[in-house]
């Protein structure tokens, strides 16, 4: 079984995913975001870098489908390819950081990939305000995302929820993430598990 986590920037996606994985016994498969080698160069020149980011994470995002494909484990997954194709790519082509030409390649390279695997079998999504991403982003201390622009956190918020409400095709859970405070509240974070248990299990798969 395949288990998606989505979220802007800040929103708890780490942490949510470490959590259904102790609760779970889950096998989680974690964004690789440190190890991006555009990362750096990206936030300091975003229209120069951004295509080789994105084709870049469009690799290690595929490479880890493959892998979910092969395990018989039940994946916890720490951001989607899907998200990353239509929230981050497609913001960077309306930005004006990606041209045309760029975006057309990528997304011929994203189709063909498309034909190899499948959708998870649960997407949750974080949604979360700007302020709580951007207290979440300062909390957190990266170098390279404290520069982020505010703009840039509100478009990619406006692409989630085109995304999650008008393209995903599969099966998803919203989560509110402005209300809940799941890292420290336990009775938060079972609301999660209980909405989690519904969605895969039934009503009462968690008797």
């Amino acid at each position: 079984m395949h288990i998606a986590i989505a979220g802007n920037i800040g929103s708890g996606k780490t942490t949510l995913t470490n959590m259904l994985v102790k609760h779970y016994g889950w096998t989680p498969k974690l964004e690789s975001v440190d190890i991006n080698p555009y990362l750096d160069d990206y936030y300091r020149c975003i229209e120069r870098w951004a295509f080789n980011l994105e084709v870049y994470f469009l690799k290690q995002r595929f490479h880890d489908l493959l892998d979910i494909a092969q395990s018989k484990e039940t994946i916890v997954q720490d951001r989607s390819i899907y998200e990353g194709v239509y929230v981050f790519a497609a913001n960077n082509r309306d930005m004006g950081h990606l041209s045309d030409r760029d975006f057309n390649t990528y997304m011929e390279l994203f189709e063909a990939m498309m034909m190899a695997v499948k959708l998870p079998d649960l997407m949750i999504y974080l949604r979360s305000s700007v302020p709580n991403l951007v207290g979440h982003i300062q909390k957190r201390g990266r170098d390279y995302e404290q520069a982020i622009p505010l703009e840039y956190l509100t478009n990619l918020n406006e692409r989630y929820e085109d995304f999650i409400l008008n393209k995903y095709q599969g099966k998803k859970l919203i989560i509110e993430a402005d209300t809940l405070d799941f890292e420290h509240n336990p009775k938060d974070f079972s609301e999660i598990i209980d909405k989690i248990d519904a969605q895969l299990f039934g009503l009462f798969g968690n008797l």
